[in-house]
């Protein structure tokens, strides 16, 4: 079985790539997408000049459009989500493998980080994630990909992610959300696969509107549209405690998220690919 490691990068984050490299394995493989603001397109660095590394250019901003970049050229049957500032362990990168060998039913498998920027609470326990425990939440580059499973049938949404133009947030809960509706095996192992030392995007720009609006936008698409317009005031009153955003400001934003959705339910199911590869309406 072989794993690739997808790698989303934007301009001069190439730089950061090389650091996550391991050496050469057999069946392991690197696939980076490289979005480039500008449209100039630097010199690649010569760390990356190895057989076992593919480098995709991009024109634009987008992580969804990066990472939906990386999964329409993977190769490989198990595909790793990964952010430039990700580190590696050969041994936890063979627990991928292995854990997707044991279980041949799972199409994606959600596992867990280090991290001291960002220190996160793991239940002790396998579960499947459509009937996650209270307080469980996925992070992106915890997500690791049986790629027959998705390509052709589902991808992440475009309007959702650092870098789109309303909601910059929420789109690794979304693809979650869709795989489960398509009927996946979406399950979660208490296994370390990846440090991360910075915060993710949603503590260190809590207070962004677009960020608040891809909360608000997440609770329609993502399957909470009985209790959308209560659970506002619920986060905001977390987000203020916990990052110090205004109480109001978080409700505000995150309400536009909600109505923008119910006015626009279609871009709930754009991450949802049909097999001839058009998306659904």
């Amino acid at each position: 079985m072989t794993l690739q490691l997808l790698i989303s990068t934007l301009d001069g984050g190439i730089d950061s790539v090389a650091q996550l490299l391991l050496p050469a394995s057999a069946g392991i493989s690197y696939l980076v997408s490289w979005q480039h603001t500008d449209g100039a397109r630097r010199a690649l660095p010569a760390a990356l000049e190895r057989d076992d590394v593919q480098v995709l250019h991009m024109d634009g901003r987008g992580l969804s459009r990066n990472r939906n970049n990386c999964l329409r050229h993977a190769t490989a049957d198990v595909l790793l989500i990964v952010d430039d500032d990700c580190r590696y362990k050969a041994e936890w990168l063979q627990a991928i493998i292995d854990t997707f060998e044991s279980h041949p039913q799972v199409d994606i498998a959600a596992f867990m980080m280090q991290s001291e920027a960002q220190p996160k609470q793991y239940p002790d326990h396998s579960f499947p994630l459509g009937d996650s425990p209270r307080g469980y939440y996925v992070t992106s580059f915890e997500l690791a990909i049986r790629r027959t499973s998705i390509q052709g049938r589902l991808q992440f949404n475009e309007h959702f992610g650092l870098g789109a133009p309303l909601f910059r947030c929420g789109e690794e809960e979304l693809l979650v959300h869709n795989a489960l509706q398509l009927g996946m095996d979406v399950r979660f192992f208490p296994i370390t696969v990846v440090r991360h030392d910075h915060a993710t995007t949603q503590s260190s720009r809590a207070g962004e509107p677009a960020v608040l609006r891809g909360r608000g936008a997440f609770l329609y698409a993502g399957g909470y549209r009985r209790s959308m317009l209560v659970r506002p005031f619920t986060i905001a009153r977390q987000l203020h405690k916990a990052h110090g955003v205004p109480y109001w400001h978080a409700v505000r934003y995150m309400l536009e998220g909600v109505f923008y959705m119910i006015f626009h339910p279609s871009i709930a199911r754009a991450g949802i690919v049909k097999t001839d590869g058009q998306r659904q309406p």
